[in-house]
C-alpha cells in the first residue's frame, strides 16, 4: 500500500526519549497532519524507527510501538554504524510520497512539518528545517561555548560544502519520496556528514531545496557534540577523496614523471648543476629564494633588501621573488639550500600546473579523462612553458590560473546563493597569484577577456544572464583582494627602489614564423633556427610548430558550430596577433606593418610586458581544442572507424615534433675558496660590501652564487634585478651604472685595459666609498689579466693572491 508520508526516526540508545517521541508523532499524524486519507478516513502515513545497534532498551520500546500500531515499522541494525547508515536504511525502506527525517529528541517539534510541507507543495523537492535566520525560534539555547563551536562548525561546513544553506545539520528535513530514495541510495557516508552529502546530491541534480525557519529547543542528552562538526568535515573530505579514480592518480603520476624527466639533469646534486640556457637567471632565482628565506628566518622586511645593489638596495616586491612559493619553501631553503628549493618549486610546480589544467578541462569541457590529460599536457608542457622552465618559475608554475578561471565561470553561472562566496574565493585566489606572478595573471586576464568577449557575442543570451552576477562577484573579489595587496603593491610601485616601467627594447614581439617553427628543446627543434627567431632561449614564447597549428585549424573548422570552439579560436588568433608586438615584418619581405599591440605598448602595466609572451595564452587554448577533438574521437559510445583512427593519429603526429627534451645541465662553476671557506670574513667590517671584479650584472651574476654559498653573509654592489634608472625612474636590469662599474664591464667585454687618468682614479674612490667597499675580489675568468691591470691602475697598488682569487684590501690602502 502506498502512503503519503513516511517519518524516519534514527535511534541509538534513546530509551529515555523514544517512547514520548513516537507517541507525539503518532498523535500529530492522526489528529493534525493535513495529509490525504484512505477509505478508512485515516491519514496514510508510516513511521519507521531505525535502531542503530542500541545497547539499552531502545530496541524493546520500538518493538512495542510496532506491535501496537501496524503503521510503525522497526528496522534493527546489529551494531552501531552511525546516523548516516541508519538514515539510509530507513529512507530506502520507505514508501511515502514524501519522507520526513526527524531526530529522536524532537528538538524541532513535529508540528513544524506543516511549514516544510508547504515548501514542497510550492514546488521544492526538499525542505530543511533551519535554526538560522530572524524567523527561526530558539526556545532553549545550548551552553554558549557549545553553541559557538556548533555555529563555527556549521559555518565551515556550509562554506566548504553547501554554500547558500545556513543550517545544514538541523535534523528535521522533508523530501520528495522518490528523490530521497535516489539520493540516499547513492550516498556513502555513515556518520553525521550524510546530511551534507544528500544536500550536495540535490544541488548537483538541480532539484530545488528550501530552507525553512522552524522552532527549535536544545534537548539535554543530545547525541550531537560540537566537535562532531569536525567529523563531518573529515567525512566529506574522505568522500571527496573517494571520487578520485585510479586513472586520475595515473595522470598525476604522468605529469610528475614528465616534470622530473625535464629536470633530470639537475635532480642529483642540483647545487652543483647549472642550466646553461637559463643564462644568469638560475643564479638570480636561487638568490631570490635564499634572501626570502633569510628574511623569514630573521623577521626582516620580505619586500626589500640591501644584499644586492649596496647601498641603495632592491625592491623585492618589484622583482619576481614569488613570495607565494619562496616563503612556504623557506624551511627547504634553510635545510637544503636555495638550489634544492628552486628545483623543488619548479619540478613540483610544473606537475601541479598540469594537474590543475587537467582538473579544469575535465570539469568544464570534456568528461573523457584521456582527452583531458592530453589537453592539459599541452597546456602545461607546451614549447613556451619549456622555454621558461629553464629559470622562469613565475611563467611555468601556473597552478592557480585554472582555479581562477573556474571561479570566474562559476560567477557567470549566476547562482545567487554562491556569488558572494565565489567572489571571496576568487579574491583570495587572485591575491595568492599576485604573490606568484603578476605578469602571468595579467596575461591570463587578457586571455579570459578575449574568450568572454567572443563567447558573449556568440551566445548573447548567456552573456545577458551572466553579466550581473559576474559584475557583483568581481566587485566582491576586488573588495577582498585590494586590502590584502594594497601595501605590497604600494611598496612595489612607490616604495624604495621602485620604478615606472621596464625597458625591453623597441620591439619584443614574435616573428610570424616563430608561431610555425619548433623550439630549441622540442624533438624537432633546432637551436640555430629558434635563436634566430627569439630573444634568447628563455624567451621562445611561441614555437608551436606548423603541424599543431594546422591540426587546430582543422579542429576549429570541424567543430565550428559549437560556441566554445568559436570563442577558443578567437582567443588563440587574437593572442597570436597581439604577440607580434607594436610592429612586425612580413616574413621573406621588407614590409613592416603596425601590430595590434601598438595601442597597448605604452599603457600602464602593459608597457612592462614582453609582448611575445602573449603567445603563451595559446597553450591552454590549443590544449582545450585538442581535448574537445580527442573526446569526440575516443567516445566509447561510438564504434571506432578508420576516420577516427586517422584523427587520433593526426593528433599524435602534431604533438610528436614538440615533445620536450630534458633540459641540458652542466657542471657548475664553483665559488672560489676565498668565498666557500669563509676567508672573506677577515676582510669585511660591519656594513661593508664585497666588490666582485667586475661588478655582478645581468650578463655575469655568478657573484650571487658566491653570496648564497656564503649564507648571505656580505652585501654586494651592483647585481641582477630590476631597479630604477635616471630621474624618470625607468626600470632597467641591474644597478644604475657608475663610472667604475661601466669601466670594469667594458674591460671584461673587450679584454683590453685602457690607460687611466687621475679623473678615473678619483671616480673610483667616490664609487668605492659609495658602495661602502671593504675588499675587491677578482676570480679567475676570461680577460682577468686585463681586469687585474685595470684595478691596479685605479688603486695604485698590486693585488694579493688569497685562496684562489686576487684581492685588494681597502683597509690597507686607498
Amino acid at each position: 500500500m502506498s502512503v503519503d508520508l513516511t517519518v524516519v526516526v534514527p535511534a541509538y540508545n534513546e530509551e529515555r526519549r523514544l517512547a514520548p517521541t513516537l507517541a507525539a508523532i503518532r498523535k500529530y499524524l492522526d489528529d493534525g497532519y493535513a495529509g490525504h486519507t484512505d477509505g478508512a478516513d485515516r491519514p496514510r502515513w508510516e513511521l519507521i524507527v531505525v535502531d542503530d545497534g542500541s545497547t539499552d532498551g531502545t530496541l524493546d520500546i520500538a518493538a512495542d510501538a510496532e506491535a501496537a500500531d501496524s503503521r510503525v515499522r522497526l528496522i534493527h541494525s546489529g551494531r552501531n554504524r552511525g546516523k548516516g547508515h541508519a538514515l539510509r536504511l530507513g529512507v530506502l525502506a520507505s514508501r511515502g510520497d514524501r519522507v520526513l527525517i526527524t531526530d529522536a529528541d524532537l528538538a524541532t517539534p513535529i508540528q513544524e512539518l506543516e511549514c516544510l510541507d508547504k515548501a514542497l507543495t510550492d514546488g521544492h523537492e526538499a525542505a530543511i528545517g533551519s535554526r538560522a535566520g530572524a524567523d527561526a525560534t530558539i526556545e532553549a539555547h545550548q551552553h554558549r561555548l557549545r553553541e559557538l563551536l556548533g555555529r563555527t562548525g556549521n559555518f565551515l561546513i556550509r562554506t566548504v560544502a553547501v554554500p547558500g544553506v545556513r543550517d545544514t545539520q538541523c535534523g528535521f528535513k522533508l523530501f520528495d519520496g522518490d528523490r530521497a530514495r535516489e539520493a540516499f541510495a547513492a550516498s556513502r557516508l555513515r556518520g553525521w556528514g550524510i546530511d551534507v552529502e544528500i544536500l550536495q546530491y540535490f544541488r548537483r541534480s538541480g532539484w530545488p531545496v528550501a530552507e525553512v525557519p522552524v522552532r527549535w529547543a536544545h534537548q539535554e542528552g543530545s547525541k550531537v557534540r560540537p566537535f562532531d562538526y569536525v567529523k563531518v568535515l573529515a567525512e566529506l573530505t574522505s568522500l571527496k577523496a573517494r571520487t578520485v579514480r585510479p586513472v586520475d592518480l595515473l595522470v598525476v603520476a604522468l605529469f610528475l614523471s614528465m616534470a622530473v624527466t625535464l629536470y633530470s639533469g639537475r635532480l642529483i646534486d642540483p647545487g652543483d648543476r647549472y642550466l646553461p640556457s637559463s643564462l644568469q637567471d638560475q643564479n638570480q632565482w636561487e638568490w631570490f629564494f635564499a634572501v626570502t628565506a633569510d628574511n623569514v628566518r630573521h623577521l626582516h622586511n620580505p619586500l626589500f633588501t640591501t644584499l644586492q645593489n649596496q647601498p641603495d638596495g632592491v625592491n623585492l616586491m618589484a622583482n619576481t621573488v614569488m613570495l607565494g612559493l619562496s616563503v612556504p619553501l623557506a624551511p627547504v631553503t634553510w635545510l637544503f639550500g636555495p638550489a634544492v628549493a628552486l628545483n623543488a618549486a619548479m619540478t613540483l610546480g610544473l606537475a601541479a600546473t598540469g594537474v590543475a589544467w587537467y582538473w579544469l578541462i575535465r570539469k568544464r569541457l570534456v568528461r573523457h579523462r584521456g582527452a583531458a590529460a592530453v589537453g592539459a599536457a599541452l597546456a602545461a608542457f607546451a614549447p613556451p612553458m619549456i622555454s621558461h622552465a629553464h629559470a622562469h618559475p613565475n611563467f611555468m608554475v601556473l597552478f592557480m590560473i585554472p582555479p581562477i578561471i573556474d571561479r570566474a565561470l562559476r560567477l557567470c553561472e549566476g547562482d545567487g546563493s554562491r556569488v558572494v562566496r565565489d567572489g571571496v574565493v576568487l579574491g583570495l585566489f587572485t591575491t595568492y597569484q599576485i604573490f606568484l606572478g603578476e605578469e602571468p595573471l595579467l596575461l591570463a586576464a587578457m586571455g579570459m577577456l578575449l574568450f568572454a568577449a567572443a563567447y558573449g557575442l556568440v551566445r548573447r543570451d548567456v552573456a545577458r544572464d551572466a553579466i550581473r552576477p559576474l559584475a557583483r562577484g568581481l566587485g566582491v573579489a576586488v573588495a577582498v583582494t585590494v586590502p590584502l595587496v594594497a601595501f605590497p603593491l604600494y611598496w612595489q610601485f612607490f616604495g624604495p627602489q621602485s620604478y615606472a616601467s621596464v625597458l625591453h627594447g623597441d620591439n619584443s614581439g614574435n616573428s610570424p614564423l616563430a608561431l610555425l617553427s619548433f623550439a630549441e628543446r622540442s624533438l624537432a627543434g633546432s637551436e640555430e633556427t629558434a635563436n634566430a627567431l627569439a630573444q634568447n632561449p628563455t624567451e621562445q614564447n611561441a614555437f608551436y610548430g606548423w603541424p599543431l597549428i594546422a591540426l587546430a585549424f582543422a579542429i576549429v573548422v570541424r567543430f565550428w558550430e559549437r560556441a566554445v570552439v568559436k570563442a577558443l579560436a578567437f582567443t588563440a588568433v587574437a593572442a597570436a596577433l597581439l604577440s607580434l608586438g607594436p610592429k612586425f615584418r612580413i616574413p621573406l619581405t621588407d614590409i613592416v606593418l603596425p601590430g595590434p599591440w601598438a595601442p597597448l605598448a605604452h599603457a600602464p602595466l602593459f608597457e612592462s610586458v614582453i609582448e611575445s609572451r602573449v603567445a603563451m595564452v595559446c597553450a591552454p587554448v590549443l590544449g582545450m581544442l585538442l581535448a574537445l577533438a580527442l573526446a569526440r574521437l575516443l567516445d566509447a559510445g561510438r564504434p571506432m572507424t578508420a576516420a577516427r583512427y586517422a584523427g587520433v593519429a593526426a593528433v599524435a603526429l602534431a604533438l610528436l615534433p614538440i615533445v620536450p627534451a630534458p633540459l641540458r645541465a652542466v657542471e657548475r662553476e664553483q665559488p672560489p675558496a676565498f668565498i666557500a671557506d669563509g676567508t672573506w670574513r677577515r676582510y669585511l667590517g660591519e656594513g661593508e660590501s664585497l666588490v666582485p671584479v667586475p661588478l655582478p650584472d645581468p650578463a655575469g651574476a655568478q657573484a650571487l652564487h658566491w653570496q648564497t654559498t656564503a649564507g648571505l653573509g656580505f652585501s654586494l654592489p651592483g647585481g641582477y634585478f630590476n631597479g630604477p634608472w635616471g630621474p624618470d625612474r625607468i626600470g632597467i636590469y641591474g644597478a644604475s651604472p657608475r663610472n667604475t662599474s661601466n669601466l670594469l664591464r667594458d674591460v671584461r667585454d673587450s679584454g683590453r685595459a685602457p690607460r687611466l687618468t687621475d679623473a678615473w682614479r678619483e671616480a673610483a674612490r667616490e664609487d668605492l666609498a659609495y658602495w661602502k667597499a671593504g675588499v675587491l675580489v677578482l676570480a679567475p675568468q676570461p680577460h682577468d689579466a686585463a681586469l687585474r691591470e685595470t684595478v691596479e691602475q685605479l688603486l695604485g697598488r698590486p693585488g694579493k693572491w688569497v685562496d684562489g682569487v686576487w684581492i685588494w684590501d681597502l683597509h690597507r690602502g686607498s
